[in-house]
């Protein structure tokens, strides 16, 4: 009974933090200092263990689909909002999940990590599978290089105690090499996909990498891409799937997703409940959403650094008809916005956000035309709703984490992300 005052105590705090319209990891910061070993105490009840997601980009999307797969076998899933993705935070969303007496509710834990902890993490919840997504230039002020980052990633797989699935097309991470008891399995795709993309994948260089390093094949290969679908060719089967958002991305996490689910589940695993899946996945939080705006659709496009906007970009349809784009100050640096192709667009109706200004520049150079530039979300959300139709029935909103959140709102969907 040690664990009911701190849980209750943890409930009443989320509670309040959630009546103010906040999804704070504070609670889950006073259940730690209370009971230290929580974390520990909760997650080793999972029978089927925990999986960590790391990567620069594709982390919630790629949690969201093992979760799905997961579920489609008959497990059920705990798994962290990607807000939760450090021990105060993932502590917290337990909270909804555990007995006053500390009892799990599920059979699997599924968690989207932040690099920087997730040795830390590994050391206090002893995952079984991590999966390694990519190494993308991301959050220079805060990791200073993608080697340090590569670093953290591979130095959490070696704490894995079964399973590490990694990225063939990744320099850095394809180069990993089980320890003893763990087995590996590899994702990616075809040579002949990835050619086929206006700028490829953007995993970073390895400058380091020798040319006699051994030569690796994917367990899980996107074999074919269309857009919005893909085959995944895996321990001998095709395996169709229909993606959440458009992107040669979304089908790699896909792949990543499928490799990670069948060693989680092990014998359990059906490559058609992976279908299954897919069929009846909605888009992750913000990532693909649609929301309804003035009788037709904001499709919501979220990117947080180069790599994710660039990739975004090339899976838009050519030439959208009616384009937000906003970036706010949750993405300190975006010097690098003058690296993008920007050829799909060939304008933006209004540019928004705290960097506003940095963007139109940009655009500027790149010969987008630029409808209005207009710092105030709220502000531009009006101008987009007045419009009026497109022949399409979407408004597309190219836009970082915080803008995302900020037009949900503005567009009635107040609603934080959710465990689940």
């Amino acid at each position: 009974m040690r664990f009911a005052i701190p849980i209750l105590v943890g409930r009443i705090l989320r509670a309040l933090a959630r009546a103010r319209g906040g999804g704070s990891a504070y609670p889950g910061y006073i259940v730690l200092k209370l009971v230290p070993d929580f974390l520990q105490h909760v997650t080793r009840q999972f029978p089927n263990g925990v999986v960590f997601v790391l990567g620069s980009n594709g982390k919630s999307t790629t949690t969201h689909m093992i979760s799905e797969i997961v579920r489609a076998h008959g497990l059920r899933v705990f798994t962290n909002p990607s807000g939760a993705n450090l021990p105060q935070g993932i502590a917290s969303a337990l909270l909804s999940e555990v007995s006053l007496t500390g009892k799990l509710k599920a059979d699997i834990g599924i968690l989207e990590v932040d690099e920087a902890f997730a040795v830390e993490l590994a050391g206090i919840l002893s995952p079984s599978t991590v999966t390694m997504l990519n190494v993308q230039v991301d959050q220079l002020y805060r990791f200073f290089e993608t080697e340090r980052v590569a670093t953290m990633m591979l130095d959490t797989a070696a704490l894995s105690t079964a399973n590490v699935i990694t990225n063939h097309d990744d320099q850095f991470l394809d180069a990993y090499t089980a320890v003893e008891g763990q087995r590996v399995l590899r994702f990616g795709a075809s040579t002949e996909v990835v050619a086929a993309a206006p700028n490829g994948l953007q995993n970073a260089d390895d400058f380091f990498a020798g040319a006699d390093r051994a030569q690796t094949t994917a367990d899980a290969e996107v074999v074919t891409f269309t857009g919005d679908g893909a085959t995944i060719a895996f321990a001998g089967d095709q395996v169709p799937v229909r993606l959440p958002a458009r992107g040669l991305h979304y089908a790699v996490d896909a792949a990543a997703a499928t490799a990670t689910a069948s060693a989680a589940l092990g014998e359990q695993f059906r490559p058609d409940a992976v279908t299954k899946a897919f069929e009846r996945m909605k888009p992750a939080y913000g990532r693909g959403e649609r929301l309804p705006i003035a009788g037709e659709s904001a499709e919501f496009t979220m990117f947080k650094n180069a790599a994710s906007l660039q990739l975004n970009l090339d899976a838009l349809p050519a030439h959208p008809e009616q384009v937000l784009m906003a970036i706010d100050e949750g993405t300190p640096d975006i010097s690098w916005i003058y690296d993008i192709d920007f050829s799909n667009l060939d304008h933006v109706d209004v540019v928004s956000g705290d960097k506003a200004w940095q963007i139109a520049i940009a655009l500027e150079h790149a010969g987008v035309r630029i409808g209005r530039v207009e710092p105030d979300v709220e502000s531009a959300i009006r101008h987009m709703q007045g419009l009026g139709a497109t022949t399409t029935g979407t408004k597309n909103f190219i836009v970082n984490y915080e803008i995302m959140m900020i037009a949900r709102k503005a567009l009635g969907h107040p609603d934080l992300e959710k465990t689940a």
